[in-house]
């Protein structure tokens, strides 16, 4: 079958969000389709659509994401219109992508991964060390606050919602001492200028496929499909199969905080994961490495250990 291109005249439809971050992901991933099959920029129309998860009323009450209606308050709306024919494709951040797809749509196409990296942001300090004890610190993240309380339960963390732009002012009107960001969106951003010390990912280990970006298309839209194959990063295929895995076989919802890194050495996959309770008083973590080939396949076979780990009374906070 001959490719059909789009054209100016009948452009490919890229859905986003429209905060700055999803902004830049869409129009990174609109470059790397023009320059794979030598089209002009205007072949590809990017279409903004408003999702629950940008309702400024909901970033105001800065209630945690879990409270909001989880992961799918910023990808409903967009995968109705795919769904719908309205776009033709979906640009997202992975970390906020649930494990499992509306049935008709499909999630396999992944741009090469930026920085994994939780950021620390703070106009005067540089880590979690330099916090006084009884520190206020605001995130929005369940991950970042049980793990920011595991290795210090003296903070004070209170929730801090929005894009990066709404956290950061928070942080100017000294609604906490910092805050934590993703080092990927900062870099996306080129926001050089912000004050971020990245943290290791042996201090704090990130959220299940930060840094990476999804696109998502029809299942049977074969046109969309032959184009992403073009700008597919396999190795970001291959890290995010063992660590969606892991997620999905432990919960994969945003009510229990999760972690989860898969690095490549060669033919060698290691993968860490952790899950904490909420309250950081305890946490459970694994550190492997297998095949890459048997990624996913470590990815629940680790979770399934996690949770023999974790005993009957773990999860006793959700009832």
């Amino acid at each position: 079958m001959t490719l059909t291109l789009p054209t100016p005249a009948s452009p490919l439809k890229i859905g986003t969000r429209g905060s700055p971050l999803a902004l830049a992901q869409a129009h990174e991933t609109r470059s790397r389709l023009a320059a794979a099959f030598g089209l002009p920029q205007e072949a590809f129309e990017i279409v903004v659509i408003k999702t629950t998860g940008d309702n400024q009323a909901l970033i105001a009450a800065d209630k945690p994401l879990k409270e909001l209606g989880g992961k799918g308050l910023f990808t409903k709306e967009i995968e109705e219109d795919l769904l719908s024919g309205a776009i033709d494709i979906a640009v997202h951040s992975m970390k906020d992508m649930p494990v499992l797809q509306p049935e008709g749509l499909a999630l396999d196409t992944y741009l090469p991964r930026e920085d994994v990296r939780d950021a620390f942001i703070s106009p005067s300090l540089k880590s979690l060390h330099d916090l006084a004890e009884g520190a206020v610190v605001g995130t929005s993240s369940l991950r970042r606050r049980a793990q920011l309380l595991n290795r210090r339960p003296d903070l004070n963390v209170v929730e801090f919602r929005g894009n990066v732009q709404t956290r950061l002012r928070k942080l100017s009107e000294g609604a906490a001492e910092c805050t934590f960001l993703a080092m990927a969106g900062l870099n996306r951003l080129e926001m050089a200028d912000v004050p971020a010390t990245a943290i290791e990912t042996s201090d704090m280990l990130p959220a299940v496929a930060q840094g990476a970006i999804g696109i998502e298309r029809r299942a049977d839209d074969s046109r969309a499909a032959e184009m992403l194959s073009a700008i597919h990063d396999g190795e970001t295929g291959q890290r995010l199969a063992a660590e969606r895995a892991f997620l999905a076989a432990l919960d994969g919802s945003c009510e229990t905080p999760i972690a989860g890194l898969a690095e490549l050495d060669g033919p060698t996959l290691r993968l860490r994961g952790e899950v904490l309770r909420p309250d950081g008083s305890e946490a459970i973590n694994d550190d492997q490495t297998c095949p890459v080939e048997d990624g996913a396949e470590l990815g629940r076979e680790m979770a399934a250990k996690l949770l023999e780990k974790a005993g009957k009374g773990f999860f006793d906070w959700k009832a």
